[in-house]
């Protein structure tokens, strides 16, 4: 929705703050606006108007002498606003403007009210509260400069040059400056004991409808990720059934090298099937490796299935802003819920397996979700996630892990969710597209894309340069050519110590080839020989 800096303390020039935050412009390139605190302090906000378009300005000030900007939407906004907040006069329609409220009722401990994907800074005379959703959907960074100011920023970009030291703000967590860093989102599903639920396949399909349903909440165009894949499939079928009840179209979208790469091909049946607007969006490997420095600027990370990813990703994303879409729903998450890579079906136990879809949750904004909203706000446009819905994940996780495991069903991964959904009547999907075999996006676009990357970037570092990476990049080193460039890149943007440490690499587990590649599996069909050759830690 949005790009928000807050500096805490005095003494910060507004006009270089201001010039900071335009960093950001392409996250908000509705409106840009600043407000300076009584003590010094100073918060910015780059919107993107979804909700109120008239009069839901950022920053937005409280009853008395609070002011806050946030980056998000709050779904369940209007029911706050009729319940605990009846008794508060509010200035804007806005979604974002019961965050406030909230501190205002509530104090500090107010976060686990609110249903949605948020970062968000409150700055109350000398008290503030900065805060991030319970996965971290939305993205948010936090630093500290010379002088013993503390930045929060929705990207890097931002603070990277002003602070001496900075880091990723973790989800689930909220920070003040008398308590510092408070885990607030503490779900029974993070232990792995409690997924004592027995499997309720109406539950599933319920509770994603619901999820889905809320995050179709918008003034603005709506529309789909729709991959060909299963989670992007089901997201636009959902959302598909629930605007044509209201009279709308749904827009759809979908990218690769040519009209025969694996995810247009079945985006187009899935399409078809759900009568949606289809546009289909077709790049070159050429295209691709041109916009590389412009990808890594955005999203902020050299790890290597967020790069490979990221660059369709990204032309995607442009394409689908130049129709007019503001919004737009995506499949990321179901992988992690249910153990739908295809590492998965080499867990050693049942513990292992439910451990390793909670740890991939858990750290899902510091790769897929990362990639997924700087991708996409890279041109104005918000990606919303329904399989993240806080709900969900309680109804989804808690699932008994030997109803779950891959391999108690012939390794089919996330067989769960395919029978929740496998319908005779009404039904969602076809049934080639319900059971399709898992694709990982930057496979999906075509084999072609990462095959050709990876000799490109080949070309691009030489030996030696590949044999001096530990002594050049000492903290997570490349061990690849591939790897190297990236992080070459990256460091042009981001040369900050600091920057280096906010990225963790994606590395499968339970196999031998470390690719962060699906078709490194041995279980994928169509295993690719460049892959295969690589062979390599990355």
């Amino acid at each position: 929705m949005s790009g928000l800096l807050a500096v805490i303390g005095k003494g910060k020039d507004p006009q270089l703050v201001k010039e900071l935050s335009s960093r950001m412009s392409h996250r908000g390139p509705d409106e840009s606006d600043l407000h300076i605190m009584e003590n010094g302090s100073i918060i910015c906000h780059e919107s993107l108007s979804i909700i109120d378009l008239k009069s839901g300005k950022q920053p937005i000030q409280g009853t008395n002498k609070a002011w806050m900007v946030h980056d998000g939407e709050i779904y369940n906004y209007q029911e706050l606003k009729d319940t605990v907040l009846k008794e508060h006069t509010f200035r804007t329609k806005s979604d974002s403007e019961v965050i406030v409220h909230l501190y205002e009722e509530f104090g500090y401990k107010f976060c686990n009210m609110l249903d949605g994907d948020f970062a968000f800074v409150i700055i109350d005379g000398d008290n503030y509260i900065a805060a991030r959703d319970a996965v971290g959907v939305k993205p948010l960074y936090y630093g500290l400069d010379e002088r013993g100011r503390i930045y929060f920023s929705s990207e890097m970009k931002s603070i990277a040059d002003q602070c001496k030291s900075f880091s990723t703000f973790p989800p689930g967590h909220y920070y003040t400056g008398k308590t510092g860093f408070v885990k607030y989102y503490n779900p029974e599903y993070e232990d792995h004991s409690n997924a004592n639920k027995s499997l309720d396949l109406d539950l599933v399909r319920e509770s994603l409808i619901d999820a889905t349903r809320k995050r179709l909440m918008s003034e603005v165009p709506v529309g789909v990720l729709l991959s060909g894949g299963l989670d992007s499939s089901l997201t636009s079928a959902i959302a598909s059934r629930i605007l044509k009840d209201n009279g709308q179209k749904l827009h759809s979208f979908s990218i690769g090298l040519d009209a025969n790469s694996p995810d247009n091909a079945v985006a187009r049946k899935a399409a078809e099937f759900l009568g949606t607007e289809h546009h289909e969006i077709h790049f070159t490997v050429e295209e691709g490796v041109a916009i590389l420095e412009k990808v890594i600027y955005h999203i902020e990370t050299y790890d290597i299935i967020s790069v490979r990813s990221g660059v369709p990703m990204y032309l995607l994303s442009k394409a689908i802003a130049d129709q007019g879409i503001k919004v737009i729903l995506s499949g990321e998450g179901a992988d992690e819920v249910f153990g739908g890579h295809l590492y998965f079906r080499n867990a050693p136990s049942a513990e292992e397996f439910q451990d390793e879809t909670i740890e991939r949750v858990q750290k899902l904004f510091t790769a897929d979700l990362l990639r997924a909203d700087k991708t996409t706000m890279a041109h104005g446009l918000e990606a919303r996630i329904p399989f993240l819905d806080k709900d969900f994940l309680d109804v989804a996780i808690r699932i008994k892990t030997e109803e779950k495991q891959p391999k108690t069903y012939d390794g089919i991964e996330k067989y769960i969710l395919r029978k929740a959904f496998d319908t005779t009547e009404n039904p969602y999907l076809p049934a080639e597209v319900l059971w399709r075999q898992k694709e990982q996006f930057s496979d999906g676009v075509g084999y072609n894309w990462i095959d050709e990357l990876i000799k490109y970037c080949a070309t691009q570092v030489s030996d030696e340069q590949l044999a001096g990476a530990s002594a050049e990049f000492p903290y997570n080193s490349p061990t690849t050519k591939e790897a190297y460039l990236y992080r070459s890149i990256f460091h042009k943007f981001y040369p900050q110590v600091s920057a280096a440490q906010t990225v963790r690499k994606w590395i499968p587990k339970w196999q031998e080839n470390q690719d962060p590649s699906g078709r490194a599996n041995a279980a994928h069909v169509k295993a690719d020989v460049e892959i295969s050759k690589a062979g390599v830690t990355v």
